[in-house]
């Protein structure tokens, strides 16, 4: 195997998997925008895996390249695991990553801030080999946004350990704990012991 397929619009998701990945050797990343048509996959399945196997089987089947794809979820401890597999839409189908995050705190406002624990989690798929690999990352959610970095919820995430929100870390310094690289680091394992 030397191509494999982002699954994803998204070009922060794009940059973050690029910024893990790119020093496998004769491993060629390429994304839907390669081809010149960025398809439109509805994530209307109950959980995150099955969203990201939707995903990663979908554009396989399109492209014959295999696939990788990822969804991910913010799940708070007080609102019974909402935003959950609902995150990227929990404002409106058409929701800004502000809106979402808005919402959250709006829904989390009397919620004093020791009990406002979260986590992130990332499922990836690998398709045809029909491989997931998980990452999670625990955490907090604080009374507002801070930070210019990251995307979604990045503002108003701070990990456990630290006292800066995901949105005020470096690329560099996320990386190293996101939910998203430590599934990245799990998938980039694998390919390297294929």
């Amino acid at each position: 195997m030397n191509k494999i397929l982002l699954a994803t619009n998204n070009k922060n998701k794009i940059s973050e998997i690029n910024s893990i990945l790119k020093d496998i050797p004769g491993l060629q990343i390429l994304s839907v925008h390669y081809f010149g048509i960025a398809p439109e996959i509805v994530e209307d399945k109950n959980t995150i895996e099955e969203n990201a196997y939707k995903k990663a089987q979908s554009i396989y089947n399109i492209f014959r390249i295999p696939a990788v794809s990822d969804d991910t979820g913010l799940f708070v401890d007080a609102l019974k695991g909402e935003p959950g597999v609902h995150s990227a839409r929990y404002a409106g189908v058409s929701a800004s990553y502000s809106d979402n995050c808005s919402k959250l705190l709006m829904n989390l406002n009397d919620i004093p801030p020791e009990n406002r624990t979260a986590r992130f989690e990332t499922v990836i798929c690998f398709y045809p080999d029909n491989k997931l690999f998980r990452g999670i990352c625990k955490g907090k959610i604080i009374n507002e946004p801070r930070g210019k970095n990251g995307f979604g919820y990045d503002p108003v995430f701070v990990p456990e350990g630290y006292e800066k929100t995901f949105a005020e870390l470096s690329d560099t310094e996320k990386n190293k704990i996101s939910h998203r690289s430590k599934a990245l680091q799990e998938f980039r394992n694998y390919l390297l012991s294929c």
